[in-house]
């Protein structure tokens, strides 16, 4: 009985300290049947960044705080399930502004917006509800992820208190529409179908027919031909003088020959 009771006991330990060193993710507010396709399309987007760890230190002295920040990853403790901490550098102490396990997640035409909320529970402001922290993602198509800085802390109001944070990705761009002309569509239309014909045309020519050399080409006579009347054409049309007539032989008449001197031949005869 001791034995299986204690073989339990071990295999409950195990489970439970799996699941505590198992890698927390995001995990959008609400139902996980009912969450909202637009949310999770966004964090797929957005998966890149899951291994990246950003960094921003704000104040002096005593108020000098670091602000460490993941994407859908666990920052600052690993048991905590924190996206986002503020870690006090003369005290060491650690306090999560916002947990994964309440992420919102919605966009603009260039802009993201992340939210981590269930943090630690303020102290003194904000009705003692608990931090929440905001991070907007803006559009910069020259880098992946770069620019994390703290811009405010919003804890004068009696609820709905919030950590605003920014940062540069190309994630957050709108997907750069296609400018073609209609000519270049043309162009590319046209080179794509000769491209089909030539290659098609020498397989079939090479396999099928058993063409060898340039008899290879398809419909190589009527290009010839073409090229021919082509040149033909333009030679009509751009000559700009007459085209040199060849003078044709003629002989010469007896009129043109004038009389021949008898004793021109005499002084070879012999004697």
């Amino acid at each position: 009985m001791w034995p299986t009771s204690l073989l339990f006991l071990l295999l409950a330990v195990e489970v439970e300290r799996s699941w505590q060193t198992e890698e927390k993710t995001c995990d959008l507010v609400g139902e996980k049947e009912k969450e909202s396709q637009q949310e999770v399309a966004l964090l797929k987007r957005l998966d890149p960044l899951f291994n990246n760890s950003f960094e921003s230190s704000v104040g002096q002295g005593k108020d000098s705080y670091l602000y460490v920040f993941r994407v859908c990853r666990e920052a600052g403790n690993q048991t905590s399930g924190a996206g986002l901490v503020q870690i006090n550098k003369s005290t060491g102490k650690e306090t999560v502004v916002g947990r994964l396990n309440e992420t919102q997640i919605f966009n603009g035409s260039n802009w993201i917006m992340l939210i981590y909320k269930g943090g630690d529970e303020y102290d003194n402001h904000c009705g003692r509800e608990r931090r929440r922290a905001v991070v907007m993602i803006s559009c910069n198509r020259h880098t992946l992820a770069d620019n994390f800085n703290p811009v405010s802390e919003e804890r004068g109001k009696v609820q709905d208190c919030f950590y605003l944070f920014e940062m540069d990705s190309s994630l957050a761009c709108a997907p750069e529409a296609s400018h073609l002309s209609v000519g270049s569509i043309l162009l590319v239309t046209f080179a794509s179908l000769a491209a089909v014909y030539v290659t098609g045309g020498f397989l079939y020519r090479r396999l099928v027919v058993g063409a060898k050399g340039m008899e290879q080409f398809p419909h190589l006579a009527f290009w010839q031909d073409l090229g021919n009347l082509v040149a033909d054409g333009c030679d009509f049309v751009c000559r700009s003088r007459p085209r040199a007539v060849p003078a044709a032989y003629r002989g010469a008449g007896e009129d043109q020959l004038g009389e021949e001197s008898e004793e021109r031949d005499d002084h070879l005869l012999p004697m």
